[in-house]
C-alpha cells in the first residue's frame, strides 16, 4: 500500500486531463479483472434500470468502473495539491460554498455515494469546520493518509460507527456541519424498507431522525466530475422544506427519491458496485448471485 500511495503522490503533479485518462485506462482494466464487483455492478444496474438494454447496461458498468479508478487516483490531488490549485478545479454551484447558512444553525450535509464525494468534503475543508461518520481503514498507512487528507485545511471530526450516536449530535448543536452519507445497507438496524428504484432497500432513517432530535435543517450537497478533464462540480441544494415531517419513513423515502434524481443525472458516478439491495424482508431470496 505504500507503494500505491507514493505513486498516487508522484500522480498527482500531473495535469488532470492527463491523470484523469490514466485513471480512466486503469478503470477498464478493472472492469475486466474484477469479475464479482462487475456481476454486483450488473445486477443493480439490472435491477436499478431495466428500461435499458443489457449492452447499455455493460457500457454504463464500464463507465462506472473508469469513473471509480479515475476518483481514486484524482484524490492524491485533494491530499496534496495546493489550495489554490484545487480552487482552480472546483467549481462550486450556485456559489461560494454557503458557510453562513451551514453554520447558523445545525446543519446535516447530505451526501450520497458519488464518486467523487470527497472532492465535495474538499470544498468544504477549505472554508469551515465539519465533522463526519467515518469507516477505519485495514491498512494503516491508508488510513492515515485518508484522514490526514480529509482534515489538511480545517480541523474535522471524524466520528466511527462505534462512537455511537451521541458525539454526533453533539456537534450539530455546537453547529459543527455533519457530514452524512445515508446510502448503505448497513443491515436491519435502525433502518426501514424504503423503494430504491423501485427496489426494497434497508434504509438508514438516521437522516429523518437526527434533523428531528437536534432541529437540524438538510442540505444535500453532489460532486460531480467537469466535463474533459476540466475539473469537479460540486453542487449545493436548497435545505428541504418541512423536513422531516412527523413520519421517519416518509422521510426517508423522499430522501431516495431525491437520490435517484440524482443518479439518473449521472448514473455513471453512482457507487453500482456496493450491494445497496443485499439485505432483504424476511422470506425474500438474495438479488446476488453467489460466488462460486
Amino acid at each position: 500500500m505504500k507503494l500505491v500511495l507514493g505513486l498516487m503522490w508522484l500522480l498527482h503533479w500531473l495535469p488532470l486531463p492527463v491523470l484523469g485518462r490514466f485513471g480512466k485506462f486503469t478503470g477498464s482494466l478493472l472492469f475486466i479483472a474484477l469479475r464479482a464487483r462487475r456481476e454486483i455492478t450488473l445486477t443493480n444496474l439490472r435491477l436499478c434500470m431495466p428500461e435499458l438494454t443489457e449492452a447499455e447496461r455493460v457500457t454504463l458498468a464500464r463507465q462506472h468502473f473508469q469513473a471509480y479508478a479515475r476518483s481514486i487516483w484524482e484524490r492524491g490531488i485533494l491530499w496534496w495539491a495546493s489550495e489554490a490549485r484545487l480552487n482552480r478545479l472546483i467549481k462550486v454551484e450556485p456559489g461560494p460554498v454557503p458557510v453562513a447558512e451551514m453554520t447558523a444553525k445545525p446543519t446535516i450535509l447530505l451526501c450520497p455515494h458519488f464518486v467523487c464525494l470527497d472532492v465535495a468534503g474538499a470544498s468544504i475543508a477549505m472554508v469551515a469546520s465539519a465533522s463526519s461518520m467515518y469507516v477505519t481503514q485495514k491498512n494503516a498507512a491508508f488510513d492515515q493518509v485518508l484522514r490526514a487528507g480529509r482534515a489538511r485545511f480545517k480541523p474535522v471530526k471524524l466520528f466511527t460507527r462505534q462512537d455511537g450516536i451521541k458525539p454526533i449530535l453533539r456537534a450539530l448543536r455546537d453547529k459543527l456541519p455533519y457530514f452524512m452519507l445515508p446510502d448503505m445497507d448497513f443491515g436491519e438496524k435502525d433502518a426501514e424498507f424504503v423503494p430504491f428504484f423501485g427496489i426494497d432497500a434497508a434504509t438508514l432513517t438516521a437522516t429523518a431522525r437526527i434533523a428531528a432530535t437536534t432541529g437540524a435543517q438538510v442540505m444535500p450537497v453532489i460532486a460531480t466530475f467537469l466535463p474533459n478533464y476540466q475539473g469537479w462540480r460540486v453542487k449545493f441544494y436548497p435545505v428541504w422544506d418541512n423536513y422531516p415531517g412527523p413520519d421517519m419513513v416518509a422521510a426517508t423515502r423522499r430522501m431516495n427519491e431525491f437520490i435517484e434524481e440524482r443518479v439518473r443525472e449521472a448514473p455513471a458516478e453512482y457507487f453500482w458496485t456496493h450491494k445497496r439491495f443485499k439485505t432483504r424482508p424476511n422470506g425474500e431470496p438474495s438479488l446476488y448471485p453467489r460466488r462460486k
